[in-house]
């Protein structure tokens, strides 16, 4: 059985931080189908559309009946693991600093026969179930998982290499004076995150749910003002190198589109506090966290960054307000590029209309901040990069894949 994690101690700081490094990451264009898979959390292989075999690894034209109609379809993860083995060295730096790894043969139910990494609590002729993780080098890998759970299965070694999970990581919120951020504070603390850093702006105004905030055992109230670029540079300065896992709940939501809404004010405040803020804190921690990708099993994990599902589809009755999103999506992409090299994953958390105030006038159904927060959590946990929240999200992302024209004029009669 997998030992349980044990809380590391403080860092010596005058230890060494070793370089991240990456296993090798180049794959096909085809094999990146596996990649959209596995930053969803998906179990998807390709599946001929003619003879209905099911194909790995990922190829152009099908084994069987050489079809090239070869779409990535989701498929049964569960299967029996044929043979195991354990490498003591590897000509990779990555593998060589984490021997020995143990690698096996899984049959599966839906028939091809896989190579995956193994988890520590899998046997040579166990049933497992396969799950498809982006590794540090943003790559899709398998790995083989117990079929049932098993005590402190999250603590693998090879497991949390492939996820982020919050337990006993050091957290930042950047706005705990919102609905969300308290949400997120409050789940952070039940995952088991050592401190939850929360940021507040002019802590002197008082606000609901201070006190509530307060009373979460590991939450430590911080100042921080996404606007401010000294506000987020002199954070990053005194906790930057003690955060593992930055989560932007910054937020600036007002109804309206472009052409009706009179002067720029609003659309200023959007990208100030949402694009620009965005920016201002990437620049502050992302070079942090990049640094510290191999920092012992408390490493830098993620930066998520909340995004309304309007980012991909504009909503014109919050028509600013989404434009502002597609920037904050945009910049999470570039993000994401330049944080791979650290094994650092940018994480966007894609939502529907929230349960708060400004979206009062919006009907049902909506998601509560208690619902998103979670959602945040379990996607680190999985160690995803794109988590779709709540019904009309995952609505959005359907019609998206089936016709973004017809989902646009939908959108604008909404």
């Amino acid at each position: 059985m997998t030992e349980p994690l044990v809380r590391p101690k403080r860092k010596n700081p005058l230890q060494r931080t070793r370089r991240p490094l990456s296993p090798q990451g180049i794959r096909s264009r085809t094999a990146h189908g596996l990649t959209a898979a596995a930053a969803e959390g998906r179990f998807a292989l390709q599946v001929c559309e003619d003879c209905k075999t099911v194909i790995y690894p990922p190829r152009d034209c099908c084994p069987s009946c050489l079809s090239a109609r070869l779409p990535f379809r989701d498929v049964s993860r569960g299967g029996a693991l044929l043979a195991e083995t354990t490498v003591h060295t590897s000509p990779e730096p990555y593998f060589r600093e984490r021997m020995p790894w143990r690698v096996g043969t899984v049959k599966l139910d839906a028939g091809p026969v896989m190579v995956a990494h193994l988890h520590g609590d899998t046997r040579e002729g166990d049933r497992v179930r396969l799950e498809l993780k982006l590794d540090k080098s943003g790559s899709a890998v398998a790995i083989a998982l117990p079929e049932q759970d098993t005590p402190n299965m999250a603590d693998d070694p090879h497991l949390r290499e492939m996820t982020c999970d919050p337990k006993f990581r050091r957290v930042l919120i950047t706005d705990g004076r919102t609905p969300v951020g308290q949400a997120m504070a409050k789940a952070f603390a039940d995952a088991g995150a050592a401190i939850v850093f929360v940021g507040v702006a002019d802590a002197w105004k008082p606000f609901p749910g201070l006190d509530a905030l307060r009373k979460i055992a590991p939450v430590e109230i911080v100042p921080l003002d996404v606007t401010d670029t000294e506000s987020v540079t002199e954070q990053a300065e005194q906790n930057g190198a003690r955060i593992d896992i930055v989560v932007n709940t910054a937020e600036h939501v007002r109804s309206g589109g472009i052409v009706d809404r009179h002067g720029l004010t609003v659309v200023r405040e959007q990208i100030d506090v949402r694009y620009l803020g965005l920016v201002r804190l990437a620049q502050a921690f992302g070079p942090i966290l990049r640094a510290r990708g191999a920092d012992g099993v408390n490493s830098a994990a993620a930066f998520v960054n909340l995004l309304s599902v309007h980012a991909l589809m504009n909503w014109p009755a919050y028509g600013s307000y989404s434009a502002a999103e597609a920037a904050c999506l945009s910049a999470a992409h570039c993000m994401r590029a330049e944080l791979r090299p650290g094994g650092v994953k940018v994480m966007n958390v894609f939502f529907g209309p929230l349960e708060t105030e400004w979206f009062q006038t919006v009907p049902p159904p909506k998601v509560a901040p208690a619902a998103l927060a979670r959602g945040v959590v379990r996607g680190l946990q999985q160690g995803v990069e794109d988590v779709f929240v709540g019904d009309i999200a995952e609505d959005i992302r359907a019609r998206l894949a089936v016709n973004p024209k017809a989902l646009e004029r939908e959108m604008a009669t909404s």
